[in-house]
């Protein structure tokens, strides 16, 4: 999979004039529908298909600081996957200079239209199929 890019944005930056710490928890969501967009089974079809994936919880620690007018790399990885539960890990570089400005993790479920937990390999082998791959 190809790393997503972000550019930094000036509204991204707080008073220090660097990347507000709130701003990397997004653009680990960016990533995340990129790396689904790179599967072929992006967010808009998984929820077509009546397939949902909250986040449960979410990790982000900060390396070096990211500034305004900055190009960022995403590398998404899956850590683990066992049908109903997701582990993503990812890692934040400058694109410049390859430097690494965080680490993070996030965890996700599967779920229905009526919020009920779902074994992927039931009602989607094609995607269970597409993470196991990763995994």
């Amino acid at each position: 999979m190809v790393p997503y890019e972000h550019f930094t944005q000036y509204y991204e930056t707080d008073k220090m004039g660097i990347i507000h710490h709130s701003n990397f928890i997004r653009w680990l969501e960016e990533a995340r529908v990129d790396l689904m967009d790179q599967m072929g089974f992006g967010y808009e079809r998984m929820e077509a298909e009546g397939i949902f994936s909250p986040v449960v919880s979410v990790t982000c620690d900060y390396k070096s600081m990211v500034h305004f007018h900055e190009w960022v790399q995403i590398t998404v990885k899956v850590r683990k996957y066992n049908g109903v539960r997701l582990c993503l890990d990812y890692e934040v570089v400058r694109k410049e200079g390859q430097e690494l400005c965080a680490t993070a993790s996030s965890t996700h479920c599967f779920m229905d239209g009526e919020g009920q937990i779902v074994i992927l390999k039931k009602i989607c082998p094609e995607l269970d199929q597409k993470l196991l791959a990763l995994s």
